[in-house]
């Protein structure tokens, strides 16, 4: 991709967000009930492309059973409220309650509550209790710390994540975590995340990640561009990172999933997502939205609670249905923002497609935005 110059001596790449983009036709259709939706990952299988994010305000032990129904995965945030307090649902009420100005500071005191080991335990096997697939999601530098009790839950699916994570994270305390040397003594696939870069996706796949995910800056409650001034649009961001897939298959003949990360709110901006190259999306704000999502219609991330820097805002969004809706329908607007896999599923079969791999062919066309930032095509 051709460089623009900024200003003497320093260059910058153009970068596409997914609202930037449509998908073009091609010369077959073929009816919705045709299409394919499912992916696997290591010996799972999903109905759904969707990863419910890993925040309090969309999973829950009883929502990752739900979604687990519908057909998706729900990743639990092992260091989350539901791993700190015995009874959590006062303090989601107490937060969505609070307005923005109060909010980053008492969500900040809230999560200094320390997280009790044997608590994430049993919050996993409440999720294996029901017959899901129990994921949960961990920073790197508690992961070896949580590590034990991780594997004493049993965990089916293990989410390391971070705001940007590479193959190496150094830390002040002790040696490097080697991503690497870690993920091949697990006997559990391993995600890890996120990146923006060709280069960085790369390296991440290079660890023995079963998956990478791809998005910085990007999400609903996100603040990370204008606190940091670092992210990317999603669109570029999965783009590289499905060009590092094609490098890292043909030197090793070993396949890493792209799951799309943050900044999705519509049925398009999925459809968007997996036809620049993901396999998978991960869905926050819109499943928070969702009126029985456990945040009552607030959403924060888990660096919300940070105590250096937080990155992340209280955001209350408009509750337009349950987290089924949300995803499955029915729907009755025309906004997009219901039965996102349902959307996918009409984009796929009007584009002529009938898998996500076959969609991830897609041509794409760059639209010229409108004054108002609308799109004009």
């Amino acid at each position: 991709m051709a460089e623009i110059e900024i200003g003497l001596g320093k260059t910058a790449r153009r970068g596409y967000g997914l609202d930037e983009l449509t998908i073009v036709p091609s010369r077959r259709t073929r009816d919705p009930e045709l299409v394919d939706l499912s992916w696997e990952l290591q010996g799972f299988r999903f109905e759904l492309p969707v990863l419910a994010a890993p925040c309090d305000s969309v999973v829950s032990p009883s929502t990752a059973s739900s979604i687990d129904g519908m057909g998706g995965v729900a990743v639990l945030d092992l260091e989350g409220l539901w791993t700190r307090y015995e009874d959590p649902e006062p303090v989601l009420v107490e937060i969505a309650g609070l307005d923005a100005a109060t909010a980053p500071a008492r969500i900040q005191e809230l999560y200094k509550q320390p997280v009790d080991p044997d608590l994430l335990v049993q919050r996993v096997q409440e999720i294996r209790a029901s017959g899901a697939v129990a994921a949960g999601a961990v920073t790197p530098h508690r992961i070896e710390e949580l590590l034990p009790k991780v594997l004493e839950s049993e965990l089916d699916l293990l989410i390391i994540r971070s705001t940007v994570l590479s193959a190496e994270h150094v830390t002040k305390n002790g040696e490097p975590l080697n991503l690497k040397t870690f993920i091949r003594q697990l006997d559990i696939p391993v995600i890890v995340g996120s990146c923006t870069s060709n280069q960085a996706a790369l390296h991440l796949m290079r660890t023995g990640a079963a998956g990478v995910l791809v998005g910085v800056g990007t999400a609903v409650s996100a603040t990370t561009a204008d606190t940091f001034g670092v992210g990317v649009p999603l669109a570029t961001a999965i783009a590289d990172a499905r060009a590092a897939r094609m490098r890292h298959l043909d030197e090793t003949g070993v396949y890493v999933h792209v799951i799309a990360d943050g900044g999705m709110d519509t049925g398009g901006d999925v459809a968007r997502a997996l036809a620049c190259g993901a396999d998978a999306v991960m869905l926050g704000g819109p499943l928070a939205g969702a009126t029985d999502a456990p945040g009552r219609g607030a959403h924060w991330a888990p660096v919300a609670a940070r105590a250096d820097v937080p990155h992340s805002a209280l955001t209350h969004l408009p509750q337009r249905g349950t987290q089924h809706e949300v995803l499955l329908g029915p729907s009755d607007s025309p906004e997009g923002r219901l039965d996102l896999m349902g959307a996918l599923r009409a984009a796929m079969a009007s584009s002529g497609y009938e898998s996500l791999k076959e969609f991830q062919k897609a041509e794409l066309m760059v639209v010229p935005r409108s004054s108002d930032g609308a799109s004009q095509a």
